[in-house]
């Protein structure tokens, strides 16, 4: 496990799920949302960011974790491994609320700064529809990878924490 791609609903729990996944292994960390979102919540122009995921998909390892469809292509194909967050859609539209409140007027740790934390209802529309709108077409996907890449779907927060346990350490270099 090199190059790890992680994908799910917003909610889902992808950041700390890869900030976890990080500190057990030694990979380095890079949030989609970081490099997305400049202050004031612009997005990054596309040029920009597909020269982006081609210099971060270049690396020698890495996780990565966001979906952004138009440019998830170039991540799973560079990816040795994916692992797909597919949590019940009640759990995800809670924590999109709970950090809605422990970030009130605050930047979350896997945002850029200048992204203040906020919720609109198209995001939860879209997080609430997820399972019906978009799981289907990520896992027609991901079945096309089936013998490619190594492939992880975990359901729940249990299956994430058994999933983290069995993680082998970071080899320390001191």
């Amino acid at each position: 496990m090199n190059k790890v791609v992680v994908i799910g609903s917003g909610g889902a729990g992808k950041s700390t799920f890869s900030r976890q996944m990080g500190e057990r292994t030694g990979l380095p960390v890079y949030h989609l949302d970081a490099l997305n979102w400049r202050p004031g919540w612009e997005p990054t122009p596309k040029d920009e960011w597909d020269a982006l995921m081609k210099q971060l998909v270049g690396k020698e390892t890495w996780i990565i974790d966001g979906n952004y469809g138009r440019t998830m292509e170039i991540r799973l194909q560079a990816a040795d491994t994916i692992i797909f967050l597919d949590m019940p859609r009640h759990l995800c539209v809670y924590r999109l609320f709970k950090r809605r409140i422990m970030f009130h007027g605050k930047t979350r740790p896997d945002l850029g700064e200048g992204c203040p934390e906020h919720l609109d209802l198209k995001f939860v529309k879209w997080v609430w529809c997820y399972k019906r709108d978009s799981r289907p077409a990520l896992l027609q996907k991901l079945s096309t990878l089936t013998g490619q890449k190594t492939i992880f779907i975990l359901r729940s927060p249990r299956e994430v924490r058994q999933f983290l346990e069995q993680l082998p350490a970071a080899k320390s270099t001191v």
